[in-house]
């Protein structure tokens, strides 16, 4: 059992945490004159880099790099953290790509979708079932997706791309015995010198060429992408899943006021419909969970 104290730090860990994401388009579009594939190339070779000074600095150094050199001993283990470091850097570049390119609301309905993703995912590799408040939710989703997709003229992949990359990184790291902040690290080491060979021999910029100003925001796309990872990662060990399901939507709520009030995007009455349906899936697989645990609480203390 957590004590209260823990909660209380948990929760503000999962606020801080999505407070961040749901803010982060505006820290791209400060770097929205750099390609996407810069900027994520940067944000690689910068989050190991503040990995590694965090960890000394917090004394962990020794801890984590022991940590890590028995990971490399056990081949299996460090394919799966392989394929994880390979999902989240295509969970970085498209969302970067997405949110300036000028489709903040995109980039909302991917996290918006993700919690439903993550339940197809836990029903297929981990054998879970679905209740049926669960089900509901899923067909609801899929109802809005299928909205914007013929409203769009196109499948909204982005959006998709987003939560399944998401959702299969959550997944490995819910496999993979490795601490928060080893598993960073080492999977920003694994992609680090592939992001500074590109930077190098394959980017139209050289190494850090722009001004004092777009230098500072992509050294410290390092510690916007640390950070907001360590309190996920510190919330999801102090509370529960379906709170954190609740604090979740925070990301993708802020991401969709940035878009429609702050970038201007356009957002009609079909996407609304469509956003409706998501929204509902949400609500109906929260009260679901909710009602679930409340049973499971009532049967262990009976």
């Amino acid at each position: 059992m957590h004590t209260e104290k823990e909660k209380l730090k948990g929760i503000l860990a999962a606020i801080g945490a999505y407070l961040i994401w749901g803010v982060l388009p505006l820290y791209w579009k400060m770097a929205d004159d750099v390609p996407a594939s810069e900027i994520l190339a940067y944000r690689i070779i910068w989050s190991f880099v503040f990995m590694v000074v965090i960890i000394a600095i917090l004394g962990k150094t020794k801890e984590v790099w022991t940590e890590i050199f028995s990971i490399f001993k056990r081949p299996k283990l460090i394919l799966a953290i392989s394929v994880a470091a390979v999902l989240i850097t295509a969970n970085w570049f498209i969302f970067i790509f997405t949110v300036n390119d000028g489709h903040v609301i995109s980039a909302s309905l991917g996290y918006y979708i993700n919690p439903l993703i993550n339940v197809l995912l836990a029903t297929i590799f981990l054998k879970e079932k679905l209740s049926r408040g669960e089900m509901l939710a899923v067909l609801s989703a899929a109802i809005g997706v299928l909205i914007l997709a013929i409203h769009q003229g196109v499948f909204p992949w982005a959006a998709i791309s987003m939560a399944v990359t998401f959702g299969l990184y959550g997944l490995i790291k819910k496999l993979v015995p490795i601490s928060a902040w080893g598993g960073l690290t080492i999977e920003t080491l694994i992609m680090a010198p592939f992001a500074f060979i590109f930077l190098l021999f394959f980017a139209q910029d050289a190494f850090m060429h722009f001004g004092f100003d777009t230098n500072l925001v992509l050294f410290g796309a390092g510690v916007v992408t640390a950070i907001p990872l360590l309190l996920f990662a510190t919330s999801a060990r102090r509370i529960s899943y379906v709170m954190l399901g609740f604090i979740q939507y925070v990301g993708p709520t802020l991401m969709l006021i940035l878009g429609v009030f702050v970038f201007h995007e356009a957002f009609d009455k079909t996407q609304l419909i469509a956003f409706l349906f998501i929204w509902a899936a949400l609500l109906i697989f929260t009260i679901s969970n909710v009602i679930i645990t409340s049973k499971l609480k009532k049967a262990s203390l009976s």
